[in-house]
Protein backbone atom coordinates (compact mmCIF):
# COMPACT_ATOMS: atom_id res chain seq x y z
CA UNK A 1 0.00 0.00 0.00
CA UNK A 2 2.79 2.41 0.84
CA UNK A 3 4.62 1.69 -2.43
CA UNK A 4 1.48 2.32 -4.53
CA UNK A 5 0.81 5.68 -2.85
CA UNK A 6 4.41 6.75 -3.41
CA UNK A 7 4.20 5.92 -7.09
CA UNK A 8 0.97 7.95 -7.53
CA UNK A 9 2.54 10.96 -5.78
CA UNK A 10 5.61 10.79 -8.06
CA UNK A 11 3.68 10.77 -11.39
CA UNK A 12 3.94 14.02 -13.47
CA UNK A 13 0.94 15.93 -15.01
CA UNK A 14 -0.91 19.25 -15.41
CA UNK A 15 -2.85 20.83 -12.70
CA UNK A 16 -6.31 22.29 -13.27
CA UNK A 17 -4.95 25.83 -13.30
CA UNK A 18 -2.33 24.98 -15.92
CA UNK A 19 -4.97 23.40 -18.14
CA UNK A 20 -7.19 26.46 -17.88
CA UNK A 21 -4.29 28.75 -18.76
CA UNK A 22 -3.42 26.60 -21.79
CA UNK A 23 -7.04 26.66 -22.99
CA UNK A 24 -7.16 30.43 -22.58
CA UNK A 25 -3.97 30.90 -24.60
CA UNK A 26 -5.27 28.58 -27.33
CA UNK A 27 -8.49 30.57 -27.51
CA UNK A 28 -6.57 33.83 -27.87
CA UNK A 29 -4.43 32.41 -30.69
CA UNK A 30 -7.48 31.06 -32.56
CA UNK A 31 -9.31 34.35 -32.12
CA UNK A 32 -6.35 36.28 -33.55
CA UNK A 33 -6.12 33.89 -36.50
CA UNK A 34 -9.86 34.26 -37.14
CA UNK A 35 -9.58 38.05 -37.17
CA UNK A 36 -6.63 37.94 -39.56
CA UNK A 37 -8.44 35.50 -41.85
CA UNK A 38 -11.60 37.62 -41.83
CA UNK A 39 -9.60 40.63 -42.99
CA UNK A 40 -7.42 38.79 -45.49
CA UNK A 41 -9.92 36.47 -47.17
CA UNK A 42 -12.16 39.19 -48.74
CA UNK A 43 -9.09 40.90 -50.19
CA UNK A 44 -7.97 37.58 -51.58
CA UNK A 45 -11.38 37.00 -53.17
CA UNK A 46 -11.44 40.50 -54.67
CA UNK A 47 -7.96 40.03 -56.09
CA UNK A 48 -8.91 36.66 -57.55
CA UNK A 49 -12.04 38.13 -59.13
CA UNK A 50 -10.01 40.99 -60.57
CA UNK A 51 -7.54 38.57 -62.13
CA UNK A 52 -10.34 36.48 -63.62
CA UNK A 53 -12.03 39.58 -65.10
CA UNK A 54 -8.73 40.77 -66.55
CA UNK A 55 -8.16 37.39 -68.19
CA UNK A 56 -11.71 37.39 -69.56
CA UNK A 57 -11.30 40.89 -71.03
CA UNK A 58 -7.93 39.96 -72.52
CA UNK A 59 -9.37 36.85 -74.21
CA UNK A 60 -12.37 38.83 -75.49
CA UNK A 61 -10.21 41.60 -76.93
CA UNK A 62 -7.95 39.08 -78.62
CA UNK A 63 -10.96 37.39 -80.20
CA UNK A 64 -12.37 40.72 -81.44
CA UNK A 65 -8.93 41.75 -82.74
CA UNK A 66 -8.60 38.52 -84.71
CA UNK A 67 -12.13 39.03 -86.06
CA UNK A 68 -11.41 42.56 -87.28
CA UNK A 69 -8.01 41.61 -88.68
CA UNK A 70 -9.80 39.19 -91.02
CA UNK A 71 -11.88 42.00 -92.58
CA UNK A 72 -11.98 41.87 -96.37
CA UNK A 73 -12.57 44.46 -99.07
CA UNK A 74 -15.95 43.27 -100.36
CA UNK A 75 -18.46 45.68 -101.97
CA UNK A 76 -22.09 45.14 -101.13
CA UNK A 77 -23.06 44.70 -104.80
CA UNK A 78 -25.13 46.53 -107.39
CA UNK A 79 -22.13 48.18 -109.00
CA UNK A 80 -20.94 49.62 -105.68
CA UNK A 81 -17.15 49.76 -105.34
CA UNK A 82 -16.92 50.88 -101.70
CA UNK A 83 -16.32 48.11 -99.16
CA UNK A 84 -19.10 46.96 -96.86
CA UNK A 85 -17.75 48.44 -93.63
CA UNK A 86 -19.70 50.61 -91.19
CA UNK A 87 -17.82 51.66 -88.08
CA UNK A 88 -19.28 53.64 -85.19
CA UNK A 89 -18.12 54.29 -81.65
CA UNK A 90 -20.17 51.44 -80.15
CA UNK A 91 -20.60 49.11 -83.13
CA UNK A 92 -18.93 47.95 -86.32
CA UNK A 93 -20.15 45.94 -89.34
CA UNK A 94 -17.66 44.26 -91.66
CA UNK A 95 -17.20 41.28 -94.00
CA UNK A 96 -14.86 38.40 -93.31
CA UNK A 97 -14.40 34.78 -94.30
CA UNK A 98 -17.00 32.45 -92.82
CA UNK A 99 -15.96 31.07 -89.45
CA UNK A 100 -17.53 28.31 -87.41
CA UNK A 101 -18.14 24.57 -87.22
CA UNK A 102 -19.52 22.90 -90.35
CA UNK A 103 -19.13 26.13 -92.33
CA UNK A 104 -18.10 25.86 -95.96
CA UNK A 105 -16.22 28.42 -98.02
CA UNK A 106 -17.94 31.77 -98.16
CA UNK A 107 -18.23 35.15 -96.51
CA UNK A 108 -19.99 36.40 -93.39
CA UNK A 109 -21.26 39.85 -92.51
CA UNK A 110 -20.35 40.34 -88.84
CA UNK A 111 -21.73 42.93 -86.45
CA UNK A 112 -20.15 43.79 -83.11
CA UNK A 113 -22.55 46.02 -81.22
CA UNK A 114 -23.81 47.02 -77.80
CA UNK A 115 -27.31 45.88 -76.93
CA UNK A 116 -29.47 45.56 -73.84
CA UNK A 117 -31.17 42.54 -72.33
CA UNK A 118 -32.50 41.45 -68.95
CA UNK A 119 -28.99 41.59 -67.49
CA UNK A 120 -28.32 45.15 -68.72
CA UNK A 121 -25.99 46.41 -71.41
CA UNK A 122 -23.88 43.85 -73.23
CA UNK A 123 -21.53 43.68 -76.21
CA UNK A 124 -22.68 40.97 -78.64
CA UNK A 125 -21.28 39.45 -81.84
CA UNK A 126 -23.82 38.41 -84.46
CA UNK A 127 -23.48 37.29 -88.07
CA UNK A 128 -25.25 36.52 -91.34
CA UNK A 129 -24.17 34.98 -94.64
CA UNK A 130 -23.03 37.52 -97.22
CA UNK A 131 -25.07 37.88 -100.39
CA UNK A 132 -24.65 40.68 -102.94
CA UNK A 133 -27.53 43.15 -102.78
CA UNK A 134 -28.39 46.64 -104.03
CA UNK A 135 -26.91 49.29 -101.73
CA UNK A 136 -30.27 51.00 -101.24
CA UNK A 137 -31.75 47.76 -99.87
CA UNK A 138 -28.91 46.93 -97.49
CA UNK A 139 -30.65 48.22 -94.38
CA UNK A 140 -33.67 46.01 -95.10
CA UNK A 141 -31.73 42.85 -95.93
CA UNK A 142 -29.15 42.83 -93.15
CA UNK A 143 -30.72 40.47 -90.61
CA UNK A 144 -28.17 39.24 -88.09
CA UNK A 145 -28.53 36.07 -86.03
CA UNK A 146 -26.55 33.72 -83.76
CA UNK A 147 -25.67 36.30 -81.07
CA UNK A 148 -22.64 35.55 -78.90
CA UNK A 149 -22.05 37.46 -75.65
CA UNK A 150 -18.62 39.10 -75.46
CA UNK A 151 -18.78 41.63 -72.60
CA UNK A 152 -21.34 42.68 -70.03
CA UNK A 153 -21.81 45.79 -67.90
CA UNK A 154 -20.10 47.51 -66.18
CA UNK A 155 -17.62 47.06 -69.03
CA UNK A 156 -18.24 48.86 -72.31
CA UNK A 157 -16.34 48.43 -75.57
CA UNK A 158 -15.64 51.39 -77.85
CA UNK A 159 -13.99 51.58 -81.29
CA UNK A 160 -11.78 54.17 -82.95
CA UNK A 161 -10.57 54.16 -86.55
CA UNK A 162 -7.57 55.60 -88.34
CA UNK A 163 -6.54 55.81 -91.97
CA UNK A 164 -3.11 56.15 -93.50
CA UNK A 165 -2.81 59.60 -91.91
CA UNK A 166 -2.88 57.99 -88.42
CA UNK A 167 -5.65 60.38 -87.29
CA UNK A 168 -8.09 58.63 -84.95
CA UNK A 169 -11.81 59.20 -85.35
CA UNK A 170 -14.92 57.71 -83.77
CA UNK A 171 -16.64 56.60 -87.00
CA UNK A 172 -15.78 55.16 -90.40
CA UNK A 173 -18.71 55.38 -92.82
CA UNK A 174 -18.98 55.19 -96.65
CA UNK A 175 -15.21 55.28 -97.09
CA UNK A 176 -13.41 54.30 -100.27
CA UNK A 177 -11.28 51.78 -98.41
CA UNK A 178 -10.99 49.98 -95.10
CA UNK A 179 -9.40 51.69 -92.10
CA UNK A 180 -5.70 51.12 -91.65
CA UNK A 181 -6.00 50.64 -87.88
CA UNK A 182 -8.74 50.01 -85.34
CA UNK A 183 -8.35 50.72 -81.64
CA UNK A 184 -10.36 48.82 -79.02
CA UNK A 185 -10.92 50.31 -75.59
CA UNK A 186 -12.73 48.68 -72.66
CA UNK A 187 -13.93 51.05 -69.95
CA UNK A 188 -15.58 50.53 -66.61
CA UNK A 189 -18.86 52.45 -66.87
CA UNK A 190 -19.00 52.96 -63.10
CA UNK A 191 -15.91 55.19 -63.04
CA UNK A 192 -14.93 55.65 -66.70
CA UNK A 193 -11.50 54.11 -66.13
CA UNK A 194 -9.94 52.33 -69.10
CA UNK A 195 -9.42 48.69 -68.20
CA UNK A 196 -7.61 47.49 -71.30
CA UNK A 197 -6.68 48.91 -74.71
CA UNK A 198 -5.47 47.28 -77.91
CA UNK A 199 -3.84 50.08 -79.86
CA UNK A 200 -3.28 48.85 -83.42
CA UNK A 201 -5.08 46.27 -85.53
CA UNK A 202 -4.15 46.14 -89.21
CA UNK A 203 -7.12 45.05 -91.28
CA UNK A 204 -6.80 43.77 -94.81
CA UNK A 205 -7.08 46.25 -97.67
CA UNK A 206 -7.63 45.70 -101.35
CA UNK A 207 -4.36 45.33 -103.20
CA UNK A 208 -3.88 47.38 -106.34
CA UNK A 209 -5.28 45.62 -109.39
CA UNK A 210 -7.60 43.29 -107.45
CA UNK A 211 -11.27 42.92 -108.27
CA UNK A 212 -13.68 45.33 -106.56
CA UNK A 213 -16.86 43.77 -107.96
CA UNK A 214 -18.87 41.55 -105.63
CA UNK A 215 -19.70 39.15 -108.48
CA UNK A 216 -16.04 38.82 -109.39
CA UNK A 217 -16.65 39.83 -113.06
CA UNK A 218 -13.68 42.09 -113.43
CA UNK A 219 -12.38 40.68 -116.71
CA UNK A 220 -15.37 41.64 -118.88
CA UNK A 221 -13.27 44.16 -120.78
CA UNK A 222 -10.42 41.75 -121.28
CA UNK A 223 -11.61 40.51 -124.74
CA UNK A 224 -11.78 44.07 -126.04
CA UNK A 225 -8.28 44.73 -124.78
CA UNK A 226 -7.07 41.51 -126.40
CA UNK A 227 -8.78 42.42 -129.68
CA UNK A 228 -7.13 45.84 -129.69
CA UNK A 229 -3.82 44.16 -129.02
CA UNK A 230 -4.41 41.69 -131.84
CA UNK A 231 -5.33 44.52 -134.22
CA UNK A 232 -2.09 46.26 -133.33
CA UNK A 233 -0.23 43.08 -134.34
CA UNK A 234 -2.35 42.42 -137.48
CA UNK A 235 -0.76 41.80 -140.95
CA UNK A 236 -1.78 45.31 -142.07
CA UNK A 237 0.27 46.79 -139.29
CA UNK A 238 3.10 44.51 -140.25
CA UNK A 239 2.82 45.58 -143.90
CA UNK A 240 2.84 49.23 -142.86
CA UNK A 241 5.96 48.58 -140.94
CA UNK A 242 7.44 46.74 -143.89
CA UNK A 243 6.63 49.67 -146.22
CA UNK A 244 8.31 52.03 -143.91
CA UNK A 245 11.27 49.78 -143.87
CA UNK A 246 11.38 49.65 -147.67
CA UNK A 247 11.06 53.43 -147.86
CA UNK A 248 13.94 53.71 -145.52
CA UNK A 249 16.06 51.33 -147.58
CA UNK A 250 15.29 53.21 -150.78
Amino acid sequence: MTVSAGRRNGEGGFSLIESLVALALTGLVLSALANITAQWLPNWNRGLDRIQRSEMISITLQRIADDLAASQYVPIGGGETKPLFAGAERSVIFVRTALGPNVGPGLDVVRLSETSDQGGLATVRSRMSFRPMPPQQASDRLHFAEPVLLLRAPYQLSFAYAGDDQAWQSSWQDAEKLPAKIRLTVRDSSNGRAVSTVTTIHVQTLAQGECKQADGKCNDNAPAANQSGQQANSPAASQGGGGAGQGGSR
